[in-house]
């Protein structure tokens, strides 16, 4: 069996750039759209047997019917080319409320050729793939609503519901792995955190707590395959071992964690004890690059800013961060124009300023706080801060502490 795996396509982040005048979609969801459609391109052009993407379609559980269109128009691709396709939600996909579509339910609800979408806990076997001759063990997001749906678990403490929900999803799909035929090749397709996975250094996209699935049961050798999504950075938990339990990693970089990650989808050849994993790298990416520089010399402020930059080159088109620390009396000597006229190649610029605060005054060895008057306390809080005070304010300070009741007196 040859099957094409990805995840994560979140085809509607367009938190970065500007608007294309000719689609009137936002560019940063053009980048998106151009790598699904490599990743269509491919299962097409490769006849793979069966693509399975293992969640999130969207960002928001409530796309535009736009970004519907879009995600629409490539999900057809596959079903007139006669590719089975199967679509798990993820958490991106789901309204936590009892009873309301995912955002993926067109295709269930006009019962589209080759296409399936799954949303509960459920085993496939050969008659529900296309009499493709594997069973898929499937694992859709679980909301905390759901479970609480169930009469079991309706009076469940809040504070439990994690480890409940771990242990419930946990033996649920033990149970159907015992019921798998071993005669046939087995998948396990889920969204969800898998024990000892990598994140990327920032989670923005992540919603929510994880119920985390334990790594013995992703690792079981029963199953031929594990296809997983949700977390973002690509990577294979059981490295040189079998099953493969791979995370594809999101389609495109949604944020600065994602800066130095690699892209891909995969083309696997499972086999009975020896499937075969090759990543597919999508190399057109948006690069994400982020700089830091910390100030020290107030006459070096521009040579040093400039040299933490990356070249001109490098910045064509990527989305940029530069992070500045600097002492708190040099603020005005950081020039902004200037700074972005340097980084006006770029697709997105962003500068995040940092001030350093400066250290608490410590106080000589023969004083104590409860020896100083209100004003001389705030006077040391001026001079440690490098702020110029006149007469007029420090009569204004002097008025308000002796107004209060006890300011004149040590505190």
């Amino acid at each position: 069996m040859k099957i094409l795996h990805f995840a994560d396509a979140h085809i509607d982040m367009a938190n970065y750039g500007r608007h294309d005048p000719d689609s009137g979609l936002p560019l940063r969801v053009l980048d998106f759209l151009k790598s699904l459609d490599v990743i269509i391109d491919t299962a097409i052009s490769e006849r793979v047997d069966m693509v399975l993407f293992a969640g999130d379609a969207y960002k928001d559980r409530s796309p535009s019917p736009t970004y519907q269109r879009e995600w629409g128009r490539r999900i057809i691709r596959l079903s007139q080319a006669r590719i089975p396709t199967l679509l798990l939600i993820g958490n991106h996909d789901l309204s936590p409320a009892i009873g309301r579509a995912n955002a993926v339910q067109e295709f269930d609800t006009l019962q589209i050729p080759f296409v399936k979408v799954i949303s509960r806990i459920q085993r496939l076997t050969p008659s529900e793939l296309w009499d493709l001759p594997f069973q898929v063990v499937a694992l859709p997001w679980i909301t905390r609503s759901a479970l609480l749906a169930e009469p079991d678990f309706e009076n469940l403490p809040k504070e439990s519901l994690i480890d409940v929900m771990e242990k419930y999803t946990v033996d649920q799909v033990r149970t159907l792995l015992e019921q798998t035929d071993s005669s046939l090749l087995s998948i396990f397709l889920a969204h969800a955190s898998v024990e000892g996975a990598q994140y990327g250094n920032e989670r923005t996209i992540m919603l929510g707590s994880d119920m985390t699935l334990p790594s013995s049961l992703v690792k079981d050798s029963r199953w031929d395959y594990v296809a997983l999504g949700h977390i973002h950075k690509a990577q294979n938990l059981n490295e040189r071992s079998h099953p493969p339990v791979i995370y594809p990693g999101s389609i495109e970089r949604v944020d600065f964690g994602e800066a130095g990650d690699r892209k891909c989808f995969v083309i696997a050849e499972i086999e009975r004890g020896a499937s075969q994993v090759s990543w597919r790298n999508l190399d057109d990416v948006r690069p994400f690059l982020d700089c830091g520089v910390t100030l020290n010399d107030p006459d070096l402020v521009t040579e040093m800013i400039r040299s933490s930059l990356p070249s001109q080159a490098e910045m064509e088109g990527a989305i940029l961060r530069l992070t500045v620390t600097y002492p708190r009396e040099m603020e005005s000597l950081i020039d902004e124009p200037s700074i972005r006229k340097l980084a006006e190649r770029a697709f997105e610029f962003h500068l995040v300023r940092k001030p350093q605060t400066s250290l608490r005054s410590r106080l000589s060895p023969n004083q104590m706080a409860s020896s100083l008057s209100p004003l001389d306390l705030l006077d040391q809080y001026w001079q440690v801060n490098q702020i110029q005070v006149d007469e007029e304010l420090r009569n204004l300070a002097r008025q308000i502490i002796e107004d209060e009741p006890g300011g004149d007196t040590p505190t």
